[in-house]
């Protein structure tokens, strides 16, 4: 059985949605911790098979002492090259990590619901890197709207690769080094958090640029299916990453 992955939650009732269901299935155990109640994270991985970082209300600017140790904590997977997999509120902090700034949109816009992103040549060559596709070309390719719900971005970090791009927050998803991956968006929303979050959330739709409730529920039914697809082929990808390192 392989060793469990780290979940890094930041609410007492969030959940890994569809990505802990996944992992799961791949006979991966969830070792789940919520900094923000009070659990530590580990000094090394060396009992775990990769760490994810989820999402959450808080900002990776924020001066909470659970905000500043996660950040910190992002170098003990860089350092042992394991898989490292930041969500939203996660990517944020592993770009913070590597030095490069988070911040509103200049024009106080926000990403709330479906948007179009782009993979670039790097991002489109992830999944055959990871034996998805044949000639460099990923039988699978990145969906072309995914799921938000942020109000902050980062910038791409020093000697990171960007991987795909949108028009709001130009920077949508990076790599750094072979096993650290960052993504601005939610592809692990199922349908019962969408419910909850439009209501818990729901203060947050007459900000520029969110989508309206009824708009969240209409777009997953034409893009949730290549988001399954996608998803199913990344995480394979990224669990593959720290294969090497972990060997040795």
């Amino acid at each position: 059985m392989p060793h469990p992955v780290l979940i890094v939650l930041h609410q007492e009732h969030s959940s890994p949605g569809r990505i802990g269901r996944l992992l799961t299935e791949r006979g991966y155990r969830l070792d789940i911790r919520r900094p923000c109640l009070g659990d530590a994270l580990p000094a090394t991985l060396a009992e775990h098979s990769g760490a994810i970082i989820f999402g959450g209300p808080q900002s990776a600017n924020d001066c909470h002492a659970y905000v500043r140790s996660e950040i910190d904590w992002i170098g003990v997977p860089l350092a042992e090259g394991k898989p490292y997999l930041g969500i939203c509120l996660g990517a944020q902090m592993l770009a913070r990590h590597l030095g490069a700034p988070v911040a509103r949109h200049p024009e106080g816009l926000v990403e709330i619901g479906y948007y179009p992103i782009r993979a670039t040549q790097a991002g489109a060559a992830l999944l055959a890197e990871g034996g998805v596709g044949e000639g460099g070309v990923a039988e699978i390719a990145w969906p072309e709207h995914v799921y938000h719900w942020h109000n902050e971005g980062f910038a791409l970090p020093a000697g990171a690769e960007l991987l795909a791009e949108g028009e709001a927050f130009p920077n949508q998803a990076f790599r750094y080094g072979p096993a650290a991956l960052g993504i601005q968006f939610h592809p692990e929303v199922t349908h019962h958090m969408m419910c909850r979050w439009t209501v818990t959330g729901a203060d947050s739709f007459h900000l520029p640029g969110a989508r309206p409730p009824r708009a969240h529920f209409v777009d997953r039914l034409q893009h949730d299916g290549r988001i399954r697809l996608w998803l199913d082929a990344f995480l394979d990808r990224w669990l593959a990453s720290g294969q090497p390192a972990a060997a040795e």
